[in-house]
């Protein structure tokens, strides 16, 4: 299945920045069946709270012009910064790993016409879920509770 490669790299990202002392959630943007961007939450490594994952595969995009016919993968359902930029740069569809361990903002994108699905992949719900266990302050921090 043509989801599995891409949410790999996302994952592939996710596990880079964990190995880097970050938060480990991927990002990947595709298009036309190949991959043009690739982000991770980078928030602790620069001390940036705009860093969140998609947003920086976003930014390693660089200017794409129309972003129809674009997926963007993330291992976790995005949040409402991210989905912002979705809406913003009108991306007609979402991949997500999974919403178990943070619920994101799917309601508010399809109210925005944006197509979402939700694998609910195990390796993405264990990853995060093992990350929170071990790292509540830090994860709470980033979602702002």
């Amino acid at each position: 299945m043509e989801h599995d490669v891409f949410l790999r790299a996302a994952l592939d990202e996710a596990r880079q920045g964990l190995q880097e002392g970050g938060i480990p959630i991927g990002s990947v943007l595709v298009k036309d069946g190949r991959i043009i961007g690739r982000g991770r939450n980078r928030r602790v490594q620069q001390g940036d709270p705009m860093a969140h994952a998609e947003i920086d595969c976003l930014r390693q995009a660089g200017r794409v012009g129309r972003y129809e016919g674009t997926v963007l993968y993330s291992t976790l359902m995005p949040c409402y910064l991210c989905s912002g930029a979705v809406v913003q740069f009108r991306i007609p569809k979402v991949v997500v790993g999974e919403s178990v361990n943070f619920a994101g903002a799917p309601h508010w994108l399809r109210a925005q016409g944006a197509q979402i699905v939700d694998l609910g992949d195990e390796a993405c719900i264990g990853l995060m879920r093992g990350f929170i266990a071990s790292n509540p302050r830090l994860w709470n921090e980033d979602i702002g509770v």
